[in-house]
């Protein structure tokens, strides 16, 4: 019991950890609150229950995007830091994450834009905005699919090698698990970043909040087991 709540507190003391804890949170609240604002129609009670957790999960996602607004530093200096990514041995590899930063950096700027127009900050619609911040979401999530299929196909080949060679690929294993969630999470954000689209592009604006909560949740928990297998990589890195 007291190692789970040491862990939890790790986790809440850095801002990814908590940034992952909030997210998770947030969904999760979204997806039991459409679900019992779905089945408690005739229920007074239940429907502002479900009701209650939709505006709860509507508060911390706007504390997220709030949060966001000190990430573009972090995320320069992580671009800085890769460039063009001289230490990867793949090309493909290479220019996809490149591509993925480039949007990633794009995307900080234009969520703030969008938030200030929505905070009577700056005299702007925030309309074209919140749509150009999804639009470089969504090219991020593909792209990180696609990195995480090559990745994939690579690991492969280093698999076939091990069991010709006869080695230990344990390693490898736990590398292509990292991948396959990578691919299940953006896949999961994917679905929603299309529903987020203007209405009339293929699903956007059809999803019910149960299934973006389900979605969001589904990528939510990947993440967390995400950073609890860095965790452990770390560890053993540094046995």
């Amino acid at each position: 019991m007291q190692h789970s709540v040491d862990c939890l507190v790790r986790v809440l003391e850095s801002y990814r950890g908590r940034d992952k804890v909030i997210r998770t949170l947030c969904y999760g609240s979204q997806l039991v609150g459409g679900i019992i604002s779905r089945k408690a129609e005739a229920d007074a009670s239940s429907h502002n229950l479900g009701k209650s957790l939709l505006l709860f999960s509507a508060q911390l996602s706007h504390c997220r995007t709030v949060l966001r607004l000190f990430d573009d530093m972090s995320m320069l200096a992580y671009s800085y830091s890769y460039g063009f990514g001289a230490k990867e041995k793949d090309g493909i590899t290479r220019w996809i994450s490149v591509l993925t930063n480039v949007a990633d950096q794009l995307y900080y700027p234009c969520e703030h834009v969008a938030w200030a127009a929505d905070s009577h900050l700056l005299g702007v619609k925030s309309d074209r905005w919140w749509v150009v911040s999804t639009v470089l979401w969504a090219t991020s999530l593909l792209l990180g699919t696609l990195r995480s299929l090559r990745v994939l196909m690579l690991l492969k080949r280093e698999l076939r090698k091990c069991h010709k060679d006869g080695s230990s690929h344990s390693q490898i294993d736990r590398q292509m698990q990292v991948e396959l969630l990578s691919i299940l999470g953006c896949m999961a954000d994917f679905m929603n970043a299309i529903h987020w689209m203007p209405h009339g592009f293929l699903w956007a604006g059809r999803f019910p909040p149960w299934l973006v909560g389900l979605m969001g949740t589904i990528s939510s928990v990947v993440g967390l087991i995400k950073m609890k297998e860095g965790d452990f990589a770390q560890t053993c890195s540094a046995e």
